[in-house]
């Protein structure tokens, strides 16, 4: 009997994935637990083992199709049959080196007829494809993985939340620069007990304040921004969270983030040292309602009682949602973070 693997259910409320990349091809021979395939979700990617021994006799999604929880994407063993199933769901029937050469060709599969054997989608077909198509003019490119991800996120955040920016300078001259995202995320920790409001997620017409302190560092890789979680900041010591963060972020550069890693942020800090530039908006981590910003620092002339000194400053920003945060309370976290880099560097 053929094994009908189906997309499983990966928790946090998650109804769909993507299909990052297949680590198997159609006639392959397979043992269970061997790598499958890799599913990318709003989280993180997840390489999922194989559940069962056998031949592939049929992959049934594409790299890059979005599937919901429970649809058959690949078939282990039997006739190579493609299983009965509603045709609104079915995938168009091609290998992975066809479906290859139309994502490099821009053509939609969907929109080709195959004429090899029971209907499958030939190379000839795509090229047939493309050279009645009008697509020439330029090169299209699929928003695909954490990119699109990414994409979805930031539409949802920008459409729900109505985001507000506060932004003050902060003198870094005694501050560790070395060291400054553990100093900053000890600062907040530090200052969020007083602004419950601020560590708090909205959850329909409710705000949830929460009790614990998980902060998420953004950090920007090769394939999107991620933005992992380092667990009970309030609880650690500076070098701890050092260690954690750097760990984290070699994580995320090398894509091996785990799914719990990435979920549960109760704040969000994102710095981006020289790139970050003069000053951003970042948006809000929904269903987060505040995150803070840490812009370039450099050396610039200040006044110093009534006299122009040299000092090493930066930008610091929080922005917020609106609907549930003032922007007195947002500024006065603000300043009191601001306060806390000042105890922490002293």
């Amino acid at each position: 009997m053929p094994y009908e693997f189906k997309l499983p259910d990966l928790g946090e409320g998650l109804t769909e994935g993507e299909i990052g990349r297949w680590l198997v091809q159609e006639g392959q021979e397979i043992r269970e637990d061997d790598p499958l395939v890799e599913i990318a979700t709003d989280k993180t990617t997840v390489e999922i083992p194989s559940p069962a021994a056998g031949v592939v006799s049929q992959i049934l999604a594409a790299e890059g199709d979005v599937v919901p929880v429970g649809t058959v994407i690949v078939v282990i063993g039997g006739d190579g049959e493609t299983p009965v199933r509603d045709k609104s769901s079915q995938a168009p029937r091609a290998t992975p080196l066809v479906r290859k050469l139309a994502r490099d060709l821009g053509v939609d599969l969907e929109t080709i007829a195959g004429t090899g054997p029971q209907g499958r989608i030939t190379e000839n077909d795509v090229r047939g494809a493309r050279d009645e198509s009008s697509q020439s003019s330029g090169r299209r490119e699929p928003i695909r993985g954490v990119k699109r991800q990414m994409f979805e996120h930031l539409t949802r955040a920008h459409r729900e939340i109505p985001p507000v920016t506060w932004v003050e300078e902060c003198d870094f001259t005694d501050v560790e620069v070395k060291r400054l995202l553990p100093l900053v995320l000890q600062a907040v920790a530090a200052t969020l007990p007083e602004f419950p409001e601020l560590n708090a997620r909205v959850d329909g017409n409710d705000l949830v304040y929460l009790e614990r302190y998980d902060i998420g560092v953004a950090v920007q890789t090769e394939q999107g921004l991620v933005v992992p979680v380092v667990r009970d900041v309030a609880a650690k010591s500076l070098d701890d969270l050092g260690a954690e963060i750097e760990r984290l972020a070699a994580a995320a550069h090398a894509g091996a983030l785990r799914p719990e890693e990435l979920r549960d942020g109760t704040f969000t800090v994102t710095s981006a040292g020289k790139s970050a530039g003069l000053f951003t908006t970042p948006l809000v981590n929904h269903p987060q309602v505040a995150i803070l910003g840490v812009y370039r620092i450099a050396e610039r002339p200040v006044v110093r009682d009534g006299e122009i000194v040299v000092r090493r400053m930066g930008n610091v920003s929080v922005t917020f949602d609106h609907r549930v945060i003032d922007g007195k309370r947002a500024a006065d976290f603000g300043l009191a973070v601001i306060a806390a880099l000042g105890r922490g560097a002293a």
